[in-house]
């Protein structure tokens, strides 16, 4: 799965929609991975990939403290 800076669909939500499958494929099995990772990985603005956090915070798919955003259930 890859993002499409083209589509119909935000950018954040692409984004939430591509952690989401690589939790449920076991890829992601704590905690995802930091912010910076993400916009190393794939050139976001921070306030894109906090948008997709919170969008999967809201899908009741993950928490995070200050230590980081974990997987619900493995925090």
């Amino acid at each position: 799965m890859s993002l499409d800076p083209d589509g119909m669909t935000p950018m954040y939500v692409q984004l939430a929609d591509l952690i989401a499958a690589r939790i449920s494929s076991g890829e992601y099995r704590r905690r995802i991975p930091s912010e910076e990772t993400f916009r190393q990985e794939f050139g976001l603005a921070r306030q894109t990939i906090r948008k997709a956090i919170a969008l999967l915070r809201d899908r009741d798919l993950v928490v995070t403290s200050r230590r980081g955003t974990w997987i619900k259930g493995q925090e």
